[in-house]
This record gives C-alpha cells, structure tokens and sequence, in this order.
C-alpha cells in the first residue's frame, strides 16, 4: 500500500494568497489556508496582523522549539504574555483580565490541522524543459523534494500530453518516482552564485519525446 505524499509548495506559490477571500501563510516548514479563519472571523479588529502577513511566512511569530506563540516579559505586570509586535491576533488571549474574552474556540488557528494543505519547499530551483516535438521551451519553478511525477503535474499547464512523454535527461530516461537529485540532476545554484554567473542560460535541461514519435529509438 502506497503512502499518499504530501503536497509542496514554493514561496512563490504561497504568496498569490494574500487577500482575506484567499489567504494562506506559512510557517514552520508548513503551510496553511487561514481563508475559512478569515471567513469566520471577517470584521474582527483581531484579524488585521493575520491580513497584513497574507502570502507571507509568519515562522518568525513562533518559537521553533515549543511551536508556541512567542512570549515575552510584560514590562508594566512582570508576566509572561504572547510577543505580538505586529498587533494582538485571533485567538490570543488579551494581556489583562477581560470579561468580554472566552476561551471556547478550541484549539488556537496556528494548531488546528484542518487549515494545513501542505509543506513548503526548503529549497526550489529552476528547470528548463524542452518539448523535443514541438521545439516548445519552458522554464517552471519546481520543489526540490518533489518527485518527476509531481514536476510532470506542475507541466501539465503548459502541455496536457506531458504524460505521453519519455522525460529524458543527458539521453536518460528519467525514473518519474525519483527526485531530480535522485535522478543525478544536481542543483548548481550555489555554484552559480559563487562565480556570479547567469544561471538562466545554463539550467539544468530536460528533454521530453513523445512516445508515438518514430524517429525516437
């Protein structure tokens, strides 16, 4: 039985969320869709540094450790309290005594899984790949921890046939459940930026035959 892998999103594709009728976040290495916490929550002044960070990674909000809200010393009482710099958000508590605060949400936004949709990619890279059919290139962003299955998905925009393609690399057949390291196709950009050189013309390039093709052994 196969194990359902979990979705990667680049930064890139995270920040297009940032209106209150679509707005995701990231932080910790996760990412989240707040749209419904925004729906529920719509004309809440507790909701405004939640809009301010729409599409934005908000991981500096968190100790990494705890996974908590980050606290600080409350110079005026001397008690521990939430650090919002930004501004109280939904779901914390207010710093003094308040008859109007209830506590009966359940767990806190930043907590409840239902809003996760995926992981956010550690390290993207670009990738070049060329419809050796049609001479059609194309430059997409992909994840680095995805498979060439996933890639092929992130391609399918601009080609609907992708899986009717051979995906070759240095005349290799690529293994499609593989990541692009794992199919020896290394990441340069490190390289790149050492020697200051224009990454665009030399990415790394995948070559992909349509499998009715005859000329193609």
């Amino acid at each position: 039985m196969s194990v359902e892998r979990p979705k990667y999103f680049t930064p890139n594709e995270v920040s297009v969320h940032n209106t209150s009728d679509d707005l995701w976040v990231s932080f910790l290495g996760k990412v989240y869709d707040l749209t419904p916490l925004c729906e529920k929550y719509k004309g809440d002044v507790l909701l405004k540094p939640i809009l301010a960070a729409a599409g934005k990674d908000i991981s500096h909000w968190f100790n990494p450790k705890t996974k908590e809200i980050r606290t600080h010393v409350d110079p005026q009482t001397g008690g521990i309290i939430p650090y919002c710099p930004n501004g109280r958000f939904i779901h914390i508590p207010p710093p003094y005594p308040d008859s109007n605060w209830t506590n009966d949400f359940g767990r806190p936004w930043w907590k409840d899984d239902s809003y996760l949709v995926g992981i956010l990619s550690g390290k993207t890279r670009f990738i070049k790949i060329i419809n050796t059919l049609t001479s059609q290139e194309q430059v997409i962003e992909v994840c680095s921890e995805e498979i060439m299955t996933e890639i092929l998905d992130r391609y399918l925009k601009y080609n609907y046939h992708a899986a009717s393609y051979t995906w070759k690399y240095d005349c290799r057949n690529l293994d499609m459940t593989k990541t692009l390291e794992e199919n020896d196709i290394p990441d340069e950009d490190e390289q790149f930026y050492e020697l200051s050189m224009n990454d665009d013309s030399y990415l790394q390039t995948i070559h992909l035959y349509f499998n009715d093709d005859l000329t193609e052994a």
